[in-house]
C-alpha cells in the first residue's frame, strides 16, 4: 500500500522539469540536430572542425545545465565527468574536444531528451486538460448549443474516461521522471572508464587513511598498552632483585658464610635464612613475583589482541572456523548458516570477518535485538553476507552506526552494502563480494 501510494504521489519538481521539459527539450535537440547537420555540411571545408569543436565545447555547458536540473528538480546526484584534458598546442587541444566521449554523450543526451520532454509536457498540462474538458463535456455541449439536448452514450463515457485520465496523470509523471533520472545517469555522468577510475582512486584514499587510522591506532596501543605493561614489568623485576640483594651480605663480610681462602667461615647462609637473620623476605619476594607474573599474562593478551586485530589467527582455517567463534563472543544470541563451496581469496575472507564482526557490534550496541542471523555463501566466484535480526529497525547507511564507512571499505575490494531495515523491524543488512580481485 505504501509502495502504492508512493508511486502515485508526485512532487513539485518532477512537474516542474516536465513544464520545462518541452523547452529545453526543443532547443536542446534543435543544438544537437544542428550540430550534427552543420558538421557533416562544413565537414569538407576549413571550417568544419573549429565549428564542431566549439559546437562540442557547447554540448559540455549544456549537459552540466542538465545535469544541475535533474540533481535540483528531480533529486537525482549525477555526479560530474572529469574536466576535459588541456595539452599544449592548438591542435592538440582541438583533438581533445573532438575525442571527448563526454561531449558527444550529451548530444545524444539532447537528441533523446527532446521526444521525453514532449512527454513530460502531455502528460502534465494536455492530460489533466484533457481530463477537465472530458468530466465538463457534458455541461460544455449545452453552453454551446441552445436549447434542449438529450443526455447520450458519449455524455455518460466522457465523465468516467475523464477521471480515468486524471487517475492516470500521477503514475506517467512519475514514469517519465524515473526515464529522465535514468536517462542523465545513463549519458550526462561520466564514461564507465571513467566511473572506474574515479571509484579505483576513491578505494585508494579510503585504504590510505584506513591504514593511517590503523596504524595511528597499533602505536598507540603499543604506546599506552604494551609499552606501559613491560616497564611496569621491569619495574616489578628491579623491585625483586632489590629484595634478593637485601639478604645477600656484600663479599667478605662477617656474616656472609662466604669462604676466606676457600675456608667456610662457618656463617649462615643468608639466602636460606629468615628475614630477621639478613636473608630475604620471602612473603615480598612471593607477592613482587606473582604480580611480574600477571604483568606478563596482560601483556600476552594484549599482543594477541593487536595481532587479532591486524590478522585473525581464527582466519588460518578459512571462514569456516573463523566466523562461529566470532559469533560466540556477541552478547545477542546469532544463529550462523555457512554454505562456503568455494575458499576466497585472503584479502576477500579478511573483509568478509570484519563487516561481520562491526554488523553484529552494530546489533549489540543499536538493535536492542533478541537474536540475530548470520548467513555467508561462497558460490560461482561471489561471497555474500547477510546479517539479520529482530531489533526495533530504521537503520540505515549514513545514519551514526558506521554502516557508510562499512560501505566505503567494502568499496575498496569491490563490495557492495545494501540495507533493509523498515521502523519496527527487523533489519536485514547484506554485503556482496567477488571471491576473487
Amino acid at each position: 500500500m505504501a509502495e502504492r501510494r508512493r508511486y502515485r504521489s508526485v512532487s513539485g519538481g518532477e512537474l516542474a522539469f516536465a513544464v520545462l521539459g518541452l523547452p529545453l527539450g526543443v532547443l536542446g535537440g534543435a543544438y544537437a540536430v544542428a550540430v550534427l547537420y552543420a558538421g557533416v555540411l562544413l565537414s569538407l571545408t576549413v571550417l568544419g572542425l573549429p565549428f564542431v569543436v566549439a559546437a562540442l565545447l557547447g554540448a559540455r555547458r549544456l549537459g552540466g545545465l542538465h545535469r544541475w536540473l535533474v540533481g535540483r528538480l528531480l533529486r537525482e546526484e549525477v555526479p560530474a565527468p572529469p574536466p576535459l584534458p588541456r595539452p599544449s598546442g592548438v591542435f592538440a587541444r582541438g583533438r581533445a574536444v573532438l575525442t571527448d566521449p563526454v561531449a558527444w554523450r550529451t548530444l545524444l543526451y539532447l537528441l533523446v531528451r527532446l521526444p521525453l520532454g514532449v512527454l513530460g509536457f502531455l502528460a502534465v498540462v494536455v492530460l489533466p486538460l484533457g481530463s477537465v474538458w472530458l468530466v465538463g463535456f457534458p455541461l460544455w455541449v449545452r453552453m454551446m448549443e441552445p436549447g434542449p439536448r438529450s443526455i447520450g452514450l458519449l455524455d455518460l463515457g466522457a465523465v468516467p474516461v475523464g477521471l480515468a485520465v486524471l487517475a492516470v496523470v500521477p503514475a506517467a509523471v512519475r514514469a517519465l521522471g524515473g526515464a529522465d533520472r535514468a536517462l542523465a545517469r545513463a549519458l550526462l555522468g561520466p564514461v564507465r572508464s571513467q566511473q572506474r577510475v574515479r571509484q579505483l582512486e576513491n578505494a585508494r584514499a579510503i585504504l590510505l587513511a584506513e591504514n593511517t587510522d590503523r596504524l595511528r591506532g597499533l602505536e598507540r596501543d603499543l604506546h599506552d598498552g604494551t609499552q606501559a605493561q613491560l616497564v611496569a614489568l621491569a619495574i616489578t623485576l628491579s623491585l625483586a632483585d632489590d629484595v634478593l640483594a637485601e639478604g645477600v651480605p656484600s663479599a667478605g663480610g662477617p656474616a656472609g658464610g662466604v669462604p676466606v681462602g676457600g675456608v667456610p667461615t662457618g656463617g649462615v647462609s643468608s639466602v636460606d635464612g629468615p628475614a630477621g637473620s639478613g636473608g630475604p623476605d620471602l612473603g615480598r619476594l612471593r607477592t613482587l613475583v606473582d604480580r611480574a607474573r600477571g604483568q606478563t599474562d596482560d601483556t600476552i593478551a594484549g599482543l594477541r589482541r593487536l595481532t587479532r586485530g591486524i590478522h585473525p589467527v581464527a582466519l588460518d582455517g578459512g571462514l569456516a572456523q573463523a566466523l562461529p567463534g566470532l559469533t560466540a563472543t556477541s552478547p545477542v544470541p546469532v544463529d550462523v548458516r555457512l554454505d562456503l563451496r568455494e575458499r576466497p581469496e585472503e584479502v576477500i575472507e579478511r573483509a568478509v570477518y570484519f563487516c561481520a564482526a562491526e554488523l553484529l557490534t552494530n546489533v549489540a550496541k543499536h538493535s536492542g535485538a533478541r537474536s540475530a542471523e548470520l548467513t555467508v555463501t561462497a558460490a560461482d566466484g561471489r561471497v555474500r553476507l547477510t546479517v539479520s535480526d529482530d531489533g526495533r529497525g530504521g537503520a540505515a547507511i549514513g545514519a551514526g552506526t558506521g554502516l557508510a564507512g562499512l560501505a566505503e571499505r567494502l568499496a575498496v575490494v569491490d563490495g557492495t552494502l545494501w540495507v533493509d531495515s523498515p521502523p519496527g523491524g527487523p533489519t536485514v543488512v547484506g554485503a556482496e563480494l567477488p571471491g576473487r580481485l
